[in-house]
């Protein structure tokens, strides 16, 4: 059984072992392949695996002996899902894999602004703490975060595991979901989203990109906000509008935001959130820690060894 990696890259820049989906087959692994490529490279494969490489209808309909596409991610919007419906080629996901880790830098950029620990740590190396006459000083305000409130946008298992982590910090919690959680936490409420907009001290974003939460985060929700509101987003991109908000943080209508997503990945530079005030972006890697992406192997292996016993594990189609 012929098995291809269309962009192993990202998942395995080579800290991880193929084992598991070599074990399966004859594996080739590709770090990127360009669409012209793919015709070429996945011409006798039967069992497909992307990560962002797209796979339209008209290159799906070039490569006869597929039978199976493994996402390695849990979006696969990179498929058409409809063209492969039509050619029976299954296809299978891998959710859940990284709650823990998005979660974890979803704080990582809430501490990185009320705290502000690397421009301190930068100050004190170029001589600003040597210069004062006191034995502390601080360039940003300091924020404690016990009794803060948290809105969380979507309470899936990251709105979830993030949550968790709120609840460590004392920190009172706002969910804005679908469908009415019956297990709440204590110290939490589910409340309409023009309430968590008004009345959170820091927003999360942790919803799925649907044409109703497309550019949720537009002038008029951030218009709802406290100016000393935090946004987070960790999730999708096209959940924000991009000049909004870098409007609203350049006017200080709101304290700052911390990304990890943007609408077009990789950014361009003309993108108005580079060099916003108060704007913190890294480069979608909430869900790149080794555990995860270990995690995201293991269960994509899962999800080919299920299909190939005739199970449906994790499937879309």
């Amino acid at each position: 059984m012929n098995i291809v990696v269309l962009d192993g890259y990202t998942l395995n820049p080579g800290d991880l072992d193929w084992q598991p989906l070599a074990a399966r087959g004859n594996l080739r692994v590709y770090d990127r392949t360009p669409e012209e490529q793919i015709p070429e490279r996945a011409q006798k494969a039967e069992i497909l695996f992307t990560n962002k490489t797209v796979l339209s209808g008209s290159t799906l309909e070039k490569l006869p002996a597929l039978r199976y596409i493994g996402v390695l991610a849990t979006g696969y919007d990179v498929i058409d899902i409809e063209a492969a419906r039509q050619r029976n080629i299954a296809v299978a996901n891998v959710p859940g894999y990284g709650a823990e880790s998005v979660a974890q830098m979803v704080f990582a950029h809430i501490l990185h602004i009320t705290n502000n620990v690397a421009q301190h740590s930068h100050d004190v190396i170029a001589g600003g703490w040597g210069k004062t006459s006191d034995y502390c000083y601080w360039l940003t305000p300091q924020v404690e975060l016990t009794d803060k409130v948290m809105g969380i946008i979507g309470y899936g298992r990251i709105g979830r595991a993030t949550a968790k982590l709120a609840r460590a910090f004392q920190m009172k919690l706002l969910i804005h979901t679908r469908t009415i959680p019956k297990d709440l936490p204590d110290n939490s409420r589910h409340v309409e989203l023009e309430e968590l907009l008004a009345t959170s001290d820091i927003i999360t974003l942790h919803c799925p990109l649907t044409e109703q939460t497309r550019q949720l985060i537009n002038p008029g929700t951030i218009g709802l906000m406290k100016d000393s509101a935090i946004l987070i987003n960790c999730s999708r991109g096209q959940l924000v509008d991009e000049e909004a908000l870098a409007q609203a943080l350049n006017s200080g209508r709101i304290r700052a935001a911390g990304l990890d997503v943007l609408s077009e990945e990789p950014v361009r530079q003309a993108n108005p959130l580079i060099g916003a005030d108060n704007c913190t972006i890294t480069p979608h890697i909430a869900w790149a820690t080794r555990e995860a992406r270990t995690r995201l192997l293991n269960i994509a292996a899962q999800n080919l060894q299920a299909f190939l016993e005739g199970k449906s594990t994790n499937r879309i189609i």
